[in-house]
């Protein structure tokens, strides 16, 4: 947070007289209060005694899965691009993953969902989608599983769609923007 409070100093200062700076000290400033913010909600995630993931983070999907085929339900999991993933991206992606997942098994009546993490250096998609049969899993219902990644997607600035799929079924589509780890 004192970073962000120095950068926001920086370019109230330079604004007037340097304005090709400003750019520079607001993109600090998104991407540390987004990271610290997601530090926070997993904070929170510990008050609350909510389960968290595995701190391998992306790397922890196919175990996820596995997890999720256990309980009967077939998973087609494709990861791609998702190397120099931001941390805090890499933890609200699997989170909206594991979100999704719950949502399936619980609710749609499928016996298999297809999960596509594909990252492309500047924005990941997240789809997560199903054949299920469950009525209520096909309406955009609002339940706290879709309040939740709505949150994290929103977070991020990214966007959300989630409901019936082309083919019937229900389908979440989540979008994040973010910078490479590693790049400024």
């Amino acid at each position: 947070m004192g970073l962000i409070a120095v950068k926001a100093g920086v370019a109230n200062h330079v604004l007037k007289v340097r304005p090709e700076e400003v750019s520079d000290a607001l993109g600090v400033i998104e991407t540390t209060s987004r990271e610290a913010l997601v530090e926070l909600r997993h904070m929170l995630g510990l008050l609350r005694d909510e389960p968290l993931p595995p701190p391998g983070g992306l790397a922890a999907l196919p175990e996820l899965a596995d997890r999720v085929r256990s309980l009967g339900l077939e998973v087609d999991l494709q990861v791609r691009g998702t190397d120099r993933l931001p941390e805090g991206v890499e933890l609200a992606v699997y989170r909206i993953v594991q979100e999704c997942l719950t949502n399936v098994a619980k609710h749609s009546g499928a016996s298999s969902c297809r999960v596509v993490v594909d990252a492309d250096g500047h924005e990941v998609l997240i789809q997560v989608s199903d054949q299920g049969t469950n009525t209520s899993a096909t309406a955009p219902a609002e339940g706290h599983g879709l309040i939740g990644i709505r949150e994290r997607v929103s977070l991020y600035g990214g966007t959300l769609v989630a409901g019936r799929g082309p083919a019937g079924g229900f389908e979440v589509t989540a979008k994040l923007p973010y910078r490479s780890a590693g790049m400024s």
